[in-house]
């Protein structure tokens, strides 16, 4: 039978670079085109729904049904317009991938006719099937209904002929079953609390917008060579595979050249992205060999979750025109970097204000300190939580590797800023410090604050969340996750913490104290309560680990464990108060994760098992045979002396072949012993704790046996590609 890795390696050597043949006009000229933007509704709607459109957007006010009939009949027209066939609710459910039902514009009228139809209703609201996502038991199969309604916020667009209206995904009995919905709700709950907040320094700012710049790292192989490997096709990444001789230890890929069929895909792709109003800016080879990276321009939190999402289907299905695939997964290689989606995020204002910019006076000097000690205080009183927003089986793999932050939850905020910090701390109520026994004026006396620089701080690249000069940068989501679960976490958090601030800062107010004093009481406080969370230095080493058991930050390294973060009593308390979710829904993503992880660690002991059973040790025991037959051979053409000398080294070969195959042979039969014992629990947690703790163990066990063989097999034998072959792009 044909090694599946020869052709493979034959088929990948014959590629050529596919030129891409961008348009003649400039990106300007068809960027958006095919998303019904502003431009587009001042073209097709009447002044009306379009003020209607823009008051929805801006506002929140609600489109009267007369109007959206108005509406529906104009979007329909601007996508036949651009070829569009059919129309689809766009939506988040929590798979964490998007869902979509196409239906035609066709509607027949009688005598053979049609026309293209597409009424006010089918725009607003429609039902897909509730039962057959997952709900963490919020439906059963007999209970199928669930409404998708139309999200105004975020432009539709058109991909594959297909008009696609962003929307919601609720069920039949009002709970949430999809990331938009409550993100759209702590986005309002972070607008009005950062207003409120905002008017102690002045009442010009009416709306305050999360701002979200995502950066998506992801790597890139060969097509025949995926697909000549079961793990990469079943699981997203190599269970098996031993070092390549060279990989990133010379740093000569992060920043380097793209290669050819790469930049090819890039601009190819970039096309797609930029018509569909995506604002892609960056691309650079990221630090492991075939690691990629692109990055947006900023935009509003909830457009720039759906145009994620809308990327990685992109890159994805451009990547197949290259022969190309996206590894998206977090670890898709053993000891090189894995891949992270760092989120960006900052609150902007209608006045076109970043409030985590430093200032130009004084007194916005003193709002961005506000905003951003109550942001740290935030992460400080929530980091079980954050920790949980991230938790998968990929980032489980990623987090604390040595290349992207450990599982502890900290901040960063840089030395410019925790000199500041500090002096507050150490300020008495009206801003003044004693040292040396003499009293000294500090230059943060309210309301004077002293000036402030962007990039005041270096860029911590080991933080899970470091501030960056204007905004905070979230490092530890995955590269497959979908950004709204980070966002809704961050947004919600500082949302309450301002809201509480507000409460401490009136209530001494009342007490008639000035409002500045009040203010600065407040945040020497919380400097103070907070100072645990705050560390400026490696977060990849073992002594933080170590301080930060001291200052009682916890290590959780484990997603079913982390996940308790999403049902603590506190959590469901925050949620609630804040209108955002319930404690059936946050019980029911707990357990959809939960299920989640337990099924992917289920794939990834079969797959293991099959391949070593099936595919790894049949190789070793041919290529055993083979040396055996040779040593066998040697006895009837040398002396006995020549002989001894000679099979020597053959016959420890053979013998370590053979303790390899049987070491094998035990941890996989002990591995599906205990995932047979695991799935006989019906407690979906211990299940998830116990596949963890039972199963996963024998991951690492087998694979080093694994990875030894394809050192001493025959390479024209080993039947999957090594990572010599899978990491460089030829």
């Amino acid at each position: 039978m044909e090694n599946l890795r020869t052709r493979a390696l034959e088929i990948s050597f014959t590629r050529q670079a596919k030129k891409v043949e961008a348009p003649s006009s400039k990106i300007s000229d068809y960027y958006g085109e095919m998303t019904f933007d502003e431009a587009a509704m001042r073209e097709f709607l009447s002044e009306e729904a379009y003020k209607k459109v823009i008051n929805a957007v801006k506002r929140g006010d609600k489109i009267e049904r007369r109007i959206v009939d108005q509406i529906a009949a104009s979007m329909k027209a601007w996508a036949i317009s651009k070829g569009a066939t059919h129309y689809t609710h766009w939506f988040h459910p929590l798979t964490g991938a998007t869902a979509e039902k196409h239906d035609a514009f066709v509607n027949p009228i009688g005598n053979g006719k049609a026309i293209e139809n597409f009424p006010g209703k089918e725009l607003v609201q429609q039902e897909p099937d509730a039962s057959s996502f997952p709900s963490g038991g919020i439906r059963n199969t007999f209970e199928a209904r669930g409404y998708t309604a139309w999200d105004p916020t975020s432009s539709a667009f058109i991909l594959d002929n297909t008009l696609c209206i962003p929307t919601i995904f609720v069920s039949y009995t009002g709970e949430s079953l999809d990331y938009k919905t409550p993100l759209l709700k702590t986005l309002s709950v972070v607008d009005k609390a950062a207003v409120d907040v905002c008017k102690y320094f002045g009442n010009n700012i009416t709306k305050v917008n999360a701002s979200l710049g995502w950066e998506q790292e992801y790597f890139m192989v060969d097509t025949a060579l995926y697909n000549a490997r079961p793990d990469l096709v079943l699981t997203g990444r190599t269970v098996f595979g031993h070092a390549s001789a060279k990989d990133q230890q010379l740093s000569d890929h992060y920043f380097g050249i793209i290669p050819e069929r790469v930049i090819n895909f890039m601009q190819d792709f970039e096309i797609e992205a930029h018509r569909l109003g995506i604002p892609v800016k960056t691309r650079h080879n990221e630090v492991a060999p075939n690691q990629f990276e692109c990055a947006p321009v900023y935009e509003e939190a909830n457009l720039a979750v759906d145009h994620n999402q809308l990327l990685m289907h992109l890159i994805e299905k451009i990547a197949k025109r290259h022969n190309l695939t996206v590894l998206l997964h977090e670890k898709p290689y053993a000891k090189i970097n894995g891949s992270g989606k760092h989120n960006n995020w900052s609150l902007m204002t209608d006045t076109g204000e970043n409030l985590l910019s430093p200032g130009k006076t004084a007194r916005t000097n003193f709002r961005f300190i506000t905003f951003l000690v109550n942001i740290i205080k935030a992460v400080n009183e929530h980091n079980d939580l954050i920790r949980a927003s991230i938790a998968s089986a990929g980032n489980e793999l990623r987090l604390g590797a040595n290349e992207a932050p450990p599982a502890i939850i900290s901040a960063f905020i840089g030395t410019q800023l925790t000199k500041t910090f500090d002096e507050i701390e150490r300020s008495d109520n009206n801003g003044k410090i004693n040292a040396n026994n003499k009293r000294q004026e500090f230059n943060l006396n309210i309301p004077k604050i002293s000036e402030i620089l962007f990039d005041n701080t270096d860029r911590n690249r080991t933080s899970p969340f470091a501030f960056t000069g204007d905004k905070f940068e979230f490092r530890a989501v995955g590269s497959s996750d979908n950004c709204a679960m980070a966002m809704i976490v961050i947004n919600l958090i500082v949302a309450d913490q301002l809201k509480r601030f507000k409460k401490d800062v009136d209530a001494l107010i009342d007490k008639k104290i000035k409002k500045d004093n009040a203010l600065f009481m407040v945040l020497k406080k919380y400097i103070s309560e907070s100072k645990r969370i705050r560390f400026e230095g490696n977060s990849y080493s073992k002594e933080w680990i170590k301080e930060a058991e001291k200052r009682g930050l916890p290590n959780i390294k484990s997603t079913p464990l982390a996940l308790n973060g999403l049902v603590s009593t506190k959590t469901i308390k925050l949620f609630e108060d804040n209108d955002v979710l319930t404690e059936r829904e946050l019980k029911a993503r707990k357990e959809i994760k939960l299920e989640n992880y337990t099924k992917k660690i289920q794939i990834e002991s079969r797959v293991i098992g099959d391949l070593a059973s099936n595919h790894i040790i049949p190789t070793a025991i041919k290529y055993q045979n083979t040396l055996i037959e040779n040593v066998k051979g040697l006895r009837d053409v040398l002396d006995n002396k020549t002989y001894i000398n000679l099979s020597r080294v053959q016959l420890q070969t053979i013998k370590k072949i053979s303790e390899h195959i049987s070491d094998i042979r035990i941890n996989v039969a002990k591995m599906i012993e205990a995932r047979k014992k695991v799935n006989k629990i019906e407690h979906i947690e211990q299940k998830a704790i116990s596949y963890n703790e039972k199963v996963m163990p024998f991951f690492d066990i087998i694979r080093r046996h694994v990875d030894k063989l394809e050192m001493l097999v025959d390479d024209e034998l080993w039947p999957l590609p090594k990572y010599r072959e899978l990491l460089f792009i030829k």
